[in-house]
């Protein structure tokens, strides 16, 4: 089909071992860490979960040196384990979630937490402080072939080489099935959908200079710096 601009660009994630995973859209869940939701000040007790998105440009490959973003001066990271979909629907059943589960991976979503809190405070929305250029590092996807699902994996963050965030997966408030099928519940999933699953509790700035490493059992180590 001819278009009447050049077409943009797939937004891709390297697989490891495969061909690289095109990604349709990034969903990424709110305060999913009891520890977090304390943090940020928040009632950790079982709330129903919410969603932001990213568009899907801002996949950032590992190793990769990242322009400290403009308009902020409060660059947070957050360590997240990434779900990677090769099945979608809707109304998918918590029991049958997993079979939707093409993999997983390592991702940061970058916050600019003062962007964020000024819009919050006046009721808008979150797309500045989340959805910006370079806003979603991610490592390459592990097929769950190889790893199974998630357990109490450990997940952690160092930045400059001292840790910042620590915690196990057995801590999500809703767990990956649940989280896909409450999200299918409100949108139609498809295949190379994303899933940023949640933080947990030591989010910090970020300067430039700084370079991070984050980790999940596992899985493909990502480390990017920023300039």
């Amino acid at each position: 089909m001819a278009y009447a601009i050049p077409a943009p660009p797939t937004a891709v994630i390297p697989v490891l071992g495969g061909a690289p995973f095109p990604v349709r859209r990034i969903y990424c869940v709110g305060r999913n860490y009891a520890a977090h939701a304390r943090e940020m000040g928040h009632d950790p007790d079982r709330e129903e979960p919410f969603f932001f998105m990213k568009p899907t440009d801002a996949i950032v490959g590992n190793g990769a040196e990242i322009p400290y973003p403009p308009m902020t001066s409060d660059l947070h990271h957050e360590i997240e384990l990434v779900v990677a979909l090769a099945r979608g629907g809707s109304d998918i059943p918590v029991e049958s979630a997993l079979d939707c589960v093409f993999g997983y991976a390592v991702g940061l979503d970058m916050t600019r937490r003062d962007l964020q809190g000024a819009a919050k405070k006046l009721g808008r929305p979150w797309d500045f402080g989340k959805g910006f250029d370079n806003a979603a590092p991610c490592a390459a996807i592990t097929p769950a072939a190889k790893t199974g699902h998630p357990g109490a994996w450990a997940i952690w963050l160092e930045v400059n080489g001292k840790l910042r965030q620590k915690s196990d997966l057995s801590k999500l408030i809703w767990n990956i099935p649940e989280t896909i099928a409450y999200l299918s519940r409100y949108m139609t999933l498809a295949p190379g959908d994303i899933i940023f699953s949640g933080t947990p509790e030591g989010v910090a700035a970020v300067g430039r200079g700084d370079r991070l490493l984050g980790h999940v059992d596992g899985l493909e180590d990502l480390e990017v710096s920023y300039v």
